[in-house]
């Protein structure tokens, strides 16, 4: 182990200062994208588990069930182990629980919590020290109780961000765009400290709320201070009580999930980006009604996402807009993940596919992806908007969203538009689409499984074994880049992943260091396949 440091001291970067780098878009990026805007975007291409069954042996199917039971049953082991010293008296129970009191916890939650997770814990939550830019320093820890807790070393490893949602690089600290948030703290303050229907209706929230309206192609949008509070405190108040359908995309965030929970209609779910599938949902809900009374729904909902967070993939909206119309759906698109990120000028999944954005209902969105801030938004008609504004959970009692955070919102959305008179937000979306495209290709190249859509900032590389996967993470943090793993049961149980977020703040080289480590490390890890899949043009779409 320490001869395998020690060599991968040698190849961790030396990183300059970020003032001293050049983030200026690459010259081979011109050409990419001109090429690039005469290719149709929709394609055929294989599905993960299509992916899986083709190109995973049945033996590495076998190495992967074994590496999970031999985690359940060590830690089933240790589980024993310390309810018998409990019961004997010769310890405490860590959890807390008192005699005559229910558990409080899950057993199922809290064993794999301890016994499994706890495995893999210093892969998460690594505390950071700087701004999440193309560089970023992790304060690097050690433990010696199998990771149950954590002691800071002292040294901060100045490592390249490839985990942070800064798809067009305003996770900085300095520029005209900071300039204006530090104006707006001294004018305004940093606190809102009333919700907007009392105290809180700051003029740069409204103004904000007025030029996303502008930018989206929508009459009004209404602005939350959390981006998932604006899925999970709008959905109750669209589609609140029974005798409402929610048709919901399997494989939908978290806050959709929780929002449509909440609202307390019937919910439905169809196979991903599928419209096929939604079709045939639709179908079936209309012709039997609601269960056991078999009355008609009074609104059906549809929902779904621009850009897949965990897959990398963009919503096949044409299709779903057709089906959604031929029956009669509200259609709601989240864009978290797309807005700013997808379009020639950042406006999401309906630039991308050449949609008019009037054929969607509501239209979701965040700030904290490609706009470097908090909050989200969501857009739709003047009466929808104001219905929202006085029912949602969200408008009515929260805190308003912080002034300077609003500000920053409204600051970058200018400098993306031009507003600001320079031409630095074209230069961000196209640095961004030519980094998204490049990394994706060399991936591709290499023999990694790649899954996910051309031009999207998502990068996930499948790793399906969770050895690989921890073994990935330390050995690239080790030589100087940070990754986002994602593995059971966040994916299903063979769907580990690596989800690298790909930012315009990224130079080629930069990129090209990462690649050559990434395609070391992976080698040793067996985890190039060698696919090569040359996708299939759909006859019926184009761009």
């Amino acid at each position: 182990m320490a001869g395998a440091k020690k060599q991968s001291s040698k190849v961790r970067r030396n990183f300059d200062d970020e003032k001293n780098v050049d983030r200026s878009l690459p010259l081979e990026a011109k050409n990419t994208i001109e090429i690039h805007e005469n290719v149709p975007h929709a394609v055929e291409k294989p599905t993960i588990e299509e992916l899986f069954d083709e190109h995973v042996s049945f033996l590495q199917i076998c190495f992967i069930y074994i590496a999970y039971i031999i985690m359940i049953f060590a830690g089933g082991v240790k589980e024993c182990k310390e309810r018998l010293q409990v019961k004997l008296g010769w310890r405490v129970s860590p959890l807390g629980n008192r005699s005559g009191y229910a558990n409080q916890f899950k057993s199922l939650d809290i064993f794999w919590l301890r016994r499994v997770y706890q495995r893999l814990r210093d892969l998460f939550e690594r505390p950071i020290c700087s701004k999440p830019g193309a560089y970023i320093d992790v304060m690097m820890r050690a433990s010696n109780d199998e990771f149950q807790s954590f002691e800071f070393t002292g040294e901060t490893r100045k490592c390249l961000n490839l985990c942070s949602y800064n798809y067009l690089g305003f996770a900085q600290n300095s520029g005209a765009v900071i300039d204006e948030v530090e104006e707006s703290i001294r004018k305004l303050s940093f606190a809102s400290a009333a919700p907007r229907m009392e105290g809180g209706n700051h003029s740069v929230v409204m103004e904000l709320e007025k030029l996303v309206a502008d930018y989206v192609g929508k009459p009004a949008s209404l602005v939350i201070g959390m981006g998932y509070a604006t899925n999970s405190t709008v959905l109750p108040a669209l589609a609140n009580g029974k005798g409402n359908l929610i048709i919901s995309d399997s494989l939908n965030h978290a806050s959709i999930v929780c929002g449509s929970r909440d609202s307390g209609a019937r919910i439905r779910v169809f196979k991903h980006n599928n419209p096929a599938d939604l079709e045939l949902v639709l179908k079936d809900s209309i012709l039997n009604g609601q269960p056991r009374t078999r009355i008609p729904w009074s609104r059906i909902f549809v929902l779904v996402e621009g850009v897949y967070s965990m897959e990398g993939e963009i919503l096949r909206l044409p299709e779903i807009i057709k089906v959604v119309k031929k029956y009669k759906a509200y259609l709601y698109v989240d864009e978290a993940h797309s807005i700013g990120a997808l379009g020639k000028t950042g406006r999401g999944v309906c630039e991308h596919w050449g949609v008019d954005p009037n054929d969607i209902d509501v239209l979701m969105g965040t700030f904290t992806k490609a706009f470097g801030s908090v909050g989200g938004y969501i857009a739709g008609s003047h009466e929808m908007i104001n219905y929202l504004r006085s029912v949602s959970y969200g408008s009515v009692y929260s805190t308003s969203m912080s002034p300077p955070c609003a500000q920053m919102a409204l600051s970058a959305l200018r400098l993306i538009l031009g507003l600001d008179g320079s031409d630095e937000g074209k230069r961000r979306l196209a640095s961004l689409n030519f980094n998204a495209n490049y990394f994706r290709k060399r991936l591709t190249d290499m023999g990694f499984h790649v899954i996910g859509d051309h031009d999207s900032p998502i990068v996930p590389m499948m790793v399906y074994h969770p050895a690989k996967m921890s073994y990935m993470s330390r050995e690239l943090l080790d030589r100087g880049i940070t990754i986002v793993v994602v593995g059971f049961p966040v994916t299903t149980l063979f769907m580990s992943r690596i989800r690298f977020c790909i930012s315009a703040a990224h130079t080629k080289e930069d990129l090209d260091w990462a690649l050559d480590q990434i395609n070391e490390v992976g080698s040793r890890a067996l985890l190039n396949y060698g696919v090569n899949v040359k996708p299939k043009k759909r006859s019926n779409k184009s761009h």
